[in-house]
């Protein structure tokens, strides 16, 4: 689809390469809501990432995803729509996240809706923009057969150097689109990747203080904070740098119980969540210090153990009981009663709204990501488990003598998480006890904490 052009382009005054090791710069989808910024964003990306629906105020807080176009990457930026003249109170703070990611970004696409033409919102998002100095690129939405291309007339009125005539649910126009922008990325790659970086998840049931814990990481108003549960629907990353240390965390909705989920757009989150786990290194499971272990927080660190990710536990508004002497005790035997599958996972007494819960959150996700990562030679493996089977000999069934401490190997195969494989002549004749006093002793020995360990048993 042909560009649309009212004027000579100007060139960009604003240097945006970033500087050598930086993060790549931020482009950023704006709009009113419902011109179809989420689906834009997928469009881009290749990817369904956002949650699409037809009902205005699905995106909430800013969605980030890395990109490329050409071999050249940038930070697409989804937002929620920007409604100026709205009083409703989860209105605004859509509203407050966009102007933040406006404030933030290197380049903004501005989508309109063609079918709509030009309307009161779409001139006060305007009239926001008239003092911003960054590259603004004017995307009309839309616009998919050549009969609606006399659509472009209304928004003439802008005064823009150049519209741009997409459709994006069809991808029509949006090659043109990122063929404007691609000479403002960089033509360097980043010299650190950020897949290689520690992915954390932070997860829990609704309204446990997520969003809030997130937000206190990074300093800021990062993520829509509001009291009403199921506020986050999108796993929303995060860049945060702690002492050089840089990690990527992930913001979660809120997973409730399987029959209290509402179909639609809540299932489509709540999945989400469950596959931001997945891709995580670690879980960081908020429990609600006041209300106690609840059964779903059971289900919830489940699906960390079932998918393999380090875990550490945060027992959020812990303040509000510090004044229990006996609370710690009578929490951690519930811990004990009902994660008897997470003893090995350290905990965290403290306050999502507490500066000094996180700094002491940021040690143990070190330590955690380092075990995660751990891998013990081999040669060291071996000689661990022949003291081992000095005091206790490979377990016999059926009155057969015990094999000799020499009939057993052992050797690491994999990280996040550890796998080891266990290599014996009769693998029938391990019991789950046995099984279970090797990864004991495996943790005592080389300090794995927070990490789930994995043995399997092989015949020699």
């Amino acid at each position: 689809m042909p560009r649309t052009k009212s004027a000579p382009k100007q060139e960009p005054t604003l240097p945006l390469l970033p500087t050598e090791g930086g993060p790549p710069p931020l482009v950023a989808i704006i709009g009113r809501p419902n011109v179809g910024k989420s689906t834009l964003f997928n469009k881009i990306l290749g990817v369904k990432i956002a949650i699409v629906d037809d009902v205005p105020g699905v995106t909430r807080d800013r969605n980030y995803a890395d990109a490329s176009y050409r071999n050249r990457k940038f930070r697409l930026v989804d937002t929620g729509g920007l409604d100026l003249s709205s009083s409703d109170s989860m209105l605004t703070l859509i509203r407050r996240q966009s102007e933040l990611a406006i404030a933030e970004a290197d380049i903004l696409i501005v989508l309109l809706d063609g079918r709509s033409g030009l309307t009161p919102p779409d001139h006060e998002v305007v009239k926001l923009l008239r003092g911003v100095t960054k590259p603004l690129f004017y995307a009309i939405n839309k616009i998919d057969t050549p009969k609606s291309e006399p659509l472009l007339a209304d928004f003439y009125k802008l005064g823009a150097d150049e519209l741009y005539p997409i459709s994006a649910e069809h991808g029509l126009g949006v090659a043109e689109l990122l063929d404007a922008i691609y000479p403002l990325l960089p033509s360097t790659d980043e010299t650190t990747e950020l897949q290689q970086l520690p992915r954390v998840a932070v997860v829990g049931r609704p309204n446990v203080g997520k969003s809030t814990l997130v937000n206190a990481l990074l300093g800021e108003e990062r993520v829509v904070v509001s009291a009403v549960p199921g506020t986050t629907r999108d796993p929303i990353d995060s860049l945060v740098t702690h002492h050089d240390q840089r990690y990527i965390f992930t913001d979660t909705a809120g997973i409730r119980r399987r029959g209290k989920i509402d179909r639609g757009i809540e299932g489509y989150s709540v999945l989400r969540s469950l596959r931001a786990i997945g891709r995580s290194d670690i879980g960081v499971l908020l429990l609600d210090g006041v209300e106690g272990v609840t059964e779903q927080d059971t289900k919830i660190a489940g699906a960390i153990l079932k998918q393999g990710r380090g875990c550490i536990l945060l027992i959020n508004k812990w303040d509000l009981r510090a004044g229990d002497a006996q609370a710690r005790q009578a929490y951690e035997l519930e811990l004990h009663r009902r994660f008897p599958f997470l003893t090995w996972a350290p905990i965290l007494y403290g306050s999502a709204l507490k500066s000094d819960s996180v700094h002491r959150l940021f040690p143990l996700l070190k330590d955690v990501h380092t075990m995660f990562t751990k891998r013990v030679p081999t040669g060291m493996l071996n000689t661990w488990l022949q003291k081992i089977l000095d005091t206790h000999p490979l377990p016999a069934r059926k009155h057969k003598p015990s094999a000799g401490t020499k009939s057993a190997f052992i050797t690491q195969v994999a990280t996040k998480p550890p796998v080891f494989a266990l290599f014996v002549g009769h693998p029938e004749d391990i019991t789950p006890a046995y099984l279970k006093y090797l990864e004991n002793q495996l943790r005592e020995t080389y300090q794995f904490t927070g990490t789930p360990l994995r043995i399997m048993v092989r015949k020699k």
